[in-house]
């Protein structure tokens, strides 16, 4: 083995260590240093910044179009049952403008004359006065076709400081009537034995609260009592007094509950004739109370109760249960109920259905039980329309036939039973006061009578329509049409007949000269239509009113 290369290696080794111990032994009292051999500078990149300038808005000469749902404001009658009965036609007029203090007068080729006055007094806050008196005789062409219509009354407010309001109201009336329906049209008779005249002489008086008190109370007792009589010989009187107790309590915004107690007393009274026979005394009173629980919310309405009854001394237990179901928008109400009734017998009502009745013999009260389905609503922001068909039982009822003699008289004779269908329906479209249209239907059917061969003096169809256009501020028209089909009358020989069909048409109009005056025109039955609203009783032909109105305002 060769010993040089080992001997080079252990050198070779021996050199390092002596390098790596030099190394090792430096000066240690040395600061130490560090050599920078490049520059980093670390920098943050600038931040992006948002501006906030107060820049001022845009003008915006557009106009918002802003849409509402205003719920449509139509009118409607509450759905109480409409009564059923023989009614005389009224006295066709036009709707007038309203004047707190104004004369009316008026003449015609019928009317002769015309006068109508109303004055007001009070501060119109507190205390309200107003006086009415209304005048007017009319002639046609048949023999003593003529009667005269004269009323006076005053009526009073007076508003508390305590929440109470008391009403008051008294008046006179004198109505002339001349039988002239006799038939044979040969028979003579006098004035005096033809005319017949119905005086009235009514007050009634009332207080209410104006707002419910603390408790949620309301009340509204009133009292109206009449005097009514004629002119026979022998001669009849009447007094009717009416006293109500209405209170009605609500507790909160949905339920309420209604009290009330009515005691409604007539008392009939004939004079004996000259030979001291006939004399005739009648009391007719009813009595009743209401009670009913109300339930109220936008949509829903129910009326429950019921009307224990009195009528003279008979008790009866009447239904008094009505339902309104409404859709969100109120342009649907469903309408449901089952309630009963009563239409007073009086012979002061009864003289205002027919006055060429003769005296009543007797006084009977007319009870009603009625089950009834409708429908109201509107359609838009003017037209409405509302419909009911109603089932109706009558006991009791009043029918009118002509006397068996010349027929100028009607006697009263009470249908102890008599069911009816009845449709109504109504449809009207309004602008404001400028412009109205509506429209209405009946139809009855009288069924299952007990005693009567037919519901004599019902109308079974009748049809009405109206208009009313204020053209200008100062001008005003209107215009209305009845028509009818005719109702059934006894004859002679004791068989049923169908009356005459009934078409009247009227119009009228209105308009202001001078800032007190206004003319006024009314045409009556512009098509001449001669019909028979009661056996017997021809209407007026064509008729024309004009005149003047005078009103003490300066507006």
């Amino acid at each position: 083995m060769n010993k040089q290369p080992i001997r080079s290696i252990f050198l070779l080794g021996f050199l390092c260590c002596g390098a790596g111990i030099a190394a090792f032994a430096q000066d240690t009292t040395k600061r130490k240093t560090i050599d920078i051999t490049s520059t980093f500078k670390p920098v943050l990149r600038e931040a992006s910044k948002i501006n906030f300038n107060a820049v001022p808005p845009v003008a915006d000469t557009g106009r918002p179009r802003l849409s509402y749902a205003i719920p449509v404001q139509n009118l409607f009658f509450s759905y109480q049952p409409a009564e059923l009965k023989p009614v005389a036609l009224q006295m066709d007029s036009i709707t007038a403008w309203q004047y707190s203090n104004f004369i009316k007068v008026g003449i015609g080729n019928v009317h002769q004359p015309y006068v109508k006055a109303g004055f007001s007094f009070g501060d119109g806050k507190s205390t309200f006065f107003n006086v009415f008196a209304d005048h007017y005789t009319s002639k046609g062409s048949l023999p003593f076709q003529k009667n005269s219509l004269t009323s006076v009354s005053a009526a009073g407010t007076y508003k508390t400081t305590n929440n109470l309001e008391l009403n008051g109201k008294l008046g006179f009336s004198s109505d002339d009537y001349y039988l002239y329906g006799y038939r044979p049209e040969t028979l003579s008779f006098t004035k005096s034995e033809l005319r017949q005249r119905f005086q009235t002489i009514e007050g009634r008086v009332d207080l209410r609260n104006i707002r419910p008190t603390e408790y949620g109370l309301s009340y509204h007792p009133n009292l109206r009592v009449s005097a009514f009589s004629d002119n026979h010989s022998p001669k009849a009187s009447e007094t009717n007094t009416v006293l109500n107790l209405p209170l009605e309590k609500t507790f909160g915004d949905e339920f309420g509950f209604n009290l009330g107690a009515t005691a409604d007393l007539t008392h009939y009274e004939r004079k004996a004739d000259n030979s001291g026979n006939n004399k005739l005394t009648d009391q007719n009173n009813l009595y009743y109370v209401s009670a009913a629980v109300l339930y109220k919310t936008p949509q829903l309405y129910i009326h429950g109760g019921l009307i224990p009854s009195w009528d003279q001394r008979e008790f009866h237990m009447l239904p008094n249960i009505m339902a309104d179901i409404t859709t969100g928008d109120k342009q649907l109400t469903l309408q449901l109920g089952w309630i009963g009734y009563y239409q007073k017998g009086s012979y002061q009502r009864f003289a205002g259905i027919n006055p060429w009745l003769a005296q009543p013999d007797s006084l009977y009260n007319t009870r009603i039980d009625e089950k009834y389905a409708g429908l109201k609503g509107s359609l838009g922001n003017h037209f409405s329309y509302s419909a009911k068909l109603g089932f109706l039982t009558y006991r009791n009822l009043p029918l009118f036939v002509n006397d068996p003699g010349d027929g100028k008289t009607f006697l009263i004779r009470y249908e102890p039973k008599m069911d009816a269908i009845q449709l109504h329906s109504e449809v009207a479209y309004n602008i404001g006061e400028e412009f109205g249209a509506s429209a209405g239907f009946t139809f009855n059917s009288f069924t299952k009578l007990r005693n009567e061969l037919k519901a004599w003096g019902m109308i079974p169809v009748e049809f009405n329509a109206g208009l009313h256009w204020q053209i200008i501020k100062d001008l005003r028209l209107k215009s209305e049409l009845w028509a009818w089909d005719g109702a059934r009358y006894l004859g002679k020989d004791g068989q049923a007949y169908k009356g005459t069909t009934g078409f009247d048409l009227n119009a009228g109009a209105e308009f202001r000269i001078t800032k007190n005056f206004n003319l006024w025109v009314q045409m009556n039955n512009i098509l001449n239509n001669k019909y028979e609203r009661w056996h017997q009783y021809e209407v007026f032909g064509f008729n024309i009113l004009g005149g003047i109105t005078y009103s003490f305002n300066t507006k």
